[in-house]
C-alpha cells in the first residue's frame, strides 16, 4: 500500500544551489508585498475615495483617522518592501548581463535612479500649483503620462550598448515606474495624510478649525494616489514583459 501511495507523489526535488534560492526568496517577497501595495492603492482608489464621499461629516471625522492611519501603514512599508527586493533581484540581471559582455552594469543603474527620481520631481511640481488647468484631473493625468512615456524613452535610449537584456531594460521601465511610486507614496501622499489625520483628530477631539490649505493638500494627495493606480497598468506590463515578452533587448 505505501509503496503504490508513492507512485502517485509527483517527483521533485529543491535546487541545491544557494543562488537560486536566494533570488526565488526575493522574487516571492516582491510579489507578496506588491500584492499589499497595489491592492491598497486600489482599494483607495476605487473603494475610499467614493465611500468618504457618501459619509456625513459626522461620521466622517470619526472613520477617517483611525481607517487610513492603519491603512496607510500598510500601505507604505508594503511599498518599501517591494521596491527594495525588486531593485536586490533587478541588480543581479544587470549584473549578470555586464558580467556576460566584460562590461560595467553601473551606467544601467545610476541613471535608472536619476531619470525616475526627476520623473518624480517633475510629477511633483505639477501637481503642486492647482490652478487652471493644471486643477483639472484628466490634464494632469496626460501631462504625468507624458513623463513617464518620456523617462521610459530616455532611459532605454541610454541604455543600448548591445548587451542589456530584454529583462533589463524591461524592469528598468516598470521597476522605474514602481520607484516613482515609491516617491510618491513617502514623499506626497503620506506626507499630506498624516497632517490631514492629525488635523481630522483633533477636530473631532476638541473642535480644533481643520485649516483652509487642507483642502488643497487633499486634492494633491486624490491626484498623485489616482496617478499611481493608473501607472500600475504600464508597471504590470513592463513586469511581466521582462521574462515573456521580448521587446526592448536581446
Amino acid at each position: 500500500m505505501h509503496s503504490a501511495m508513492l507512485l502517485w507523489l509527483p517527483i521533485s526535488s529543491a535546487p541545491l544551489d544557494s543562488n537560486a534560492t536566494f533570488l526565488m526568496l526575493l522574487r516571492w517577497v516582491h510579489l507578496l508585498a506588491g500584492v499589499m501595495w497595489i491592492g491598497l492603492l486600489y482599494f483607495f482608489n476605487v473603494v475610499n475615495v467614493r465611500f468618504m464621499q457618501n459619509l456625513d461629516p459626522e461620521t466622517r471625522v470619526k472613520v477617517l483617522p483611525p481607517l487610513l492611519t492603519r491603512a496607510l501603514w500598510w500601505f507604505r512599508w508594503s511599498s518599501v518592501l517591494t521596491v527594495l527586493a525588486g531593485i536586490a533581484y533587478w541588480m543581479t540581471i544587470v549584473s549578470a548581463d555586464a558580467d556576460n559582455a566584460q562590461a560595467s552594469g553601473g551606467h544601467a543603474i545610476w541613471t535608472f535612479f536619476v531619470i525616475w527620481t526627476l520623473a518624480f520631481a517633475a510629477e511633483n511640481a505639477l501637481v503642486m500649483p492647482l490652478k487652471g488647468p493644471l486643477n483639472n484631473g484628466y490634464v494632469v493625468g496626460i501631462l504625468a503620462a507624458a513623463i513617464v512615456a518620456a523617462a521610459a524613452y530616455l532611459y532605454v535610449d541610454l541604455n543600448q550598448h548591445g548587451w542589456e537584456s530584454n529583462r533589463l531594460l524591461a524592469i528598468g521601465i516598470g521597476g522605474g515606474i514602481g520607484w516613482l511610486l515609491l516617491l510618491n507614496v513617502w514623499g506626497i501622499v503620506w506626507r499630506v495624510n498624516k497632517r490631514l489625520i492629525r488635523w481630522t483628530e483633533e477636530h473631532a477631539a476638541h473642535g480644533t478649525p481643520i485649516p483652509e490649505k487642507a483642502q488643497r493638500l487633499a486634492r494633491q494627495a486624490f491626484l498623485v494616489s489616482r496617478i499611481s493606480a493608473w501607472l500600475t497598468i504600464p508597471l504590470l506590463f513592463f513586469m511581466g514583459a521582462a521574462s515573456h515578452y521580448p521587446l526592448l533587448g536581446r
